[in-house]
C-alpha cells in the first residue's frame, strides 16, 4: 500500500457491469491499464469487483490536471464510449484530493496513522 497519498487527487469510479462482451472489456481493460501507467501524474489505482458485477476502481493522481488530462485523452474516451454502450449499466464517478491518508498491515511494523 501507499501511505502517503495527502494532496493527491482520487476518482473513484462505482459502475455496474451489464456482463455482455466479457472478452472485449477484458481486452479493454489490459489496455487502459497499459496506457494509463504511462500518463504523467498517475500515482497509481485500486479496484474490485464483486460477484453481481459492482465494482469500484479508485485512481490517484498527482493533481487535478492530471487527472481531467486521463479523462480528456481520446483513447479512454474511445473506452468510456464503449463502457456506456455496452459494459456499464449505471456508474458514478467523484474527483476528490485527499486531505489525509493511513495505511495499516498487521506484518508491517512501519504501518502508522
Amino acid at each position: 500500500m501507499n501511505s502517503r497519498r495527502e494532496g493527491q487527487v482520487a476518482v473513484i469510479f462505482a459502475a455496474t457491469r451489464t456482463g455482455e462482451d466479457e472478452q472485449a472489456y477484458e481486452a479493454a481493460a489490459r489496455e487502459m491499464a497499459a496506457l494509463v501507467a504511462c500518463q504523467p501524474g498517475y500515482c497509481g489505482h485500486l479496484s474490485t469487483r464483486n460477484a453481481d458485477g459492482f465494482g469500484i476502481t479508485i485512481s490517484y493522481w498527482a493533481d487535478d490536471a492530471a487527472a481531467q488530462a486521463w479523462r480528456d485523452h481520446p483513447d479512454h474516451k474511445a473506452i468510456r464510449d464503449a463502457g456506456r454502450d455496452r459494459w456499464y449499466s449505471a456508474y458514478t464517478l467523484d474527483v476528490a484530493t485527499i486531505a489525509r491518508s493511513y495505511d495499516w498491515s498487521k506484518n508491517d511494523r512501519s504501518s502508522r496513522e
